[in-house]
């Protein structure tokens, strides 16, 4: 995998960039202006970060695999230690799949009923591969949610998730947290 230098990395126009960002090549950055990147960063390859009028803000220690997308026109806030797997999606705005109303990024907004709403990923969580992020949505400090669920409701600190619907497992220990004063 490739990583931008430092260089590239600022010549892209980000809002704030931290040190030690390692951003893919590969990945796809869209409304950088309205990105904020903290420090000890990566995004793996063909990653796309779309960040919207509200934006998108990424802690310290944040790890974001390959082929995760962050889309919506709402904040996508992603506190620090968090992790997010391969072939995730996070949205912050979807279209109402009702049929009352017409969808789509070429349809006038009158036409629309954009349901837009921020998504909070709070610190030590991880989300496994394949999993899909809704509007609206708070993951709590600490959760670990399962690969292949689907998260439309808020979860509760500290404990395990998984499936479609997403379902409580069991609580998550912390002693993860230990590490912390080692860190450099």
């Amino acid at each position: 995998m490739a990583f931008l230098s430092r260089e590239d990395l600022e010549k892209i126009g980000f809002k704030n960039l931290g040190k030690n960002v390692l951003i893919s090549d590969k990945a796809s950055i869209y409304r950088p202006q309205n990105i904020s990147i903290g420090e000890n960063v990566r995004i793996d390859d063909f990653c796309i970060i779309s960040a919207g009028e509200k934006g998108i803000e990424i802690g310290n220690h944040v790890h974001i695999a390959c082929y995760v997308s962050l889309i919506g026109n709402e904040l996508i806030k992603i506190n620090d230690f968090v992790g997010i797997s391969s072939k995730t999606s996070v949205y912050s705005s979807s279209d109402d799949y009702s049929g009352d109303y017409l969808t789509g990024p070429t349809i006038e907004d009158e036409f629309k009923n954009v349901d837009n709403r921020p998504v909070i990923f709070e610190s030590y969580s991880i989300i496994g591969s394949g999993c899909v992020v809704l509007p609206g949505v708070t993951i709590g400090e600490g959760v670990a949610v399962g690969a292949i669920s689907l998260v439309a409701k808020n979860l509760d600190s500290w404990c395990i998730y998984v499936g479609t619907p997403i379902k409580y497992i069991k609580k998550r220990r912390k002693n993860m947290l230990q590490f912390l004063p080692l860190l450099k």
